[in-house]
């Protein structure tokens, strides 16, 4: 178990032995005017489940990574499952052009009510490096009005390149390596869960709230 730069906080988890570490560097944070505020209320972030739950999960995710893909169901289960829990989506597309080809138009779909809808329809395309002609394909067929997408995406471009770039910086602010990230509560997880993992660490934030 590594040592955070705070504190050491470990859990038994099933199967896994994870390093938890505090949420937010004030040093470097400062040095990129990137506050918590900003992290967890940026008004142009989607954010799903009980707007006013007990704990937020932020998720800094992008569309080709395989393990965001593989802890997308658990995550999801658990906001239903939980029922008090506050869920920001930060798209963080990092690994290719086509990534953030995807997260435009996640968040052109949020215009019309329907971001999650396609986030998951997005995060369901198995296997990695996806390219643009087939997020596109994919978006078209997950039932939002594609034209609609495409009039919000010409309209609001500007603003969701600007929100991109807040999450760039933010996640930069954060020391942030690679997707996933999960911030729960007052914990940074680094890695891939599974739902009886997400549920532990809620569980442990929820403790030392």
């Amino acid at each position: 178990m590594r040592r955070s730069t705070k504190f050491t906080f470990s859990a038994l988890l099933v199967g896994a032995s994870l390093t938890f570490a505090p949420i937010s560097d004030p040093v470097r944070a400062q040095e990129k005017s990137v506050t918590a505020d900003m992290i967890l209320n940026d008004p142009g972030a989607p954010v799903a489940g009980n707007s006013r739950g007990d704990v937020t999960i932020v998720a800094f995710l992008d569309y080709n990574c395989p393990f965001c893909k593989q802890s997308a169901p658990a995550l999801e289960k658990l906001v239903k499952t939980d029922g008090n829990i506050r869920l920001v989506y930060k798209d963080w597309p990092i690994l290719t052009p086509a990534s953030f080809h995807g997260a435009q138009l996640a968040l052109a779909a949020k215009y019309q009510g329907k971001y999650e809808q396609v986030h998951h329809a997005l995060m369901g395309i198995p296997g990695r490096k996806i390219n643009k002609e087939k997020m596109t394909e994919v978006v078209r067929v997950s039932g939002v009005d594609i034209d609609r997408l495409n009039q919000d995406l010409k309209q609001h471009g500007a603003e969701i390149l600007e929100l991109l770039q807040r999450n760039l910086a933010q996640a930069d602010a954060l020391g942030l390596q690679g997707t996933p990230v999960y911030l729960i509560g007052p914990f940074k997880v680094a890695a891939a869960l599974g739902y009886d993992e997400f549920k532990q660490v809620v569980a442990d934030a929820r403790a030392r709230q």
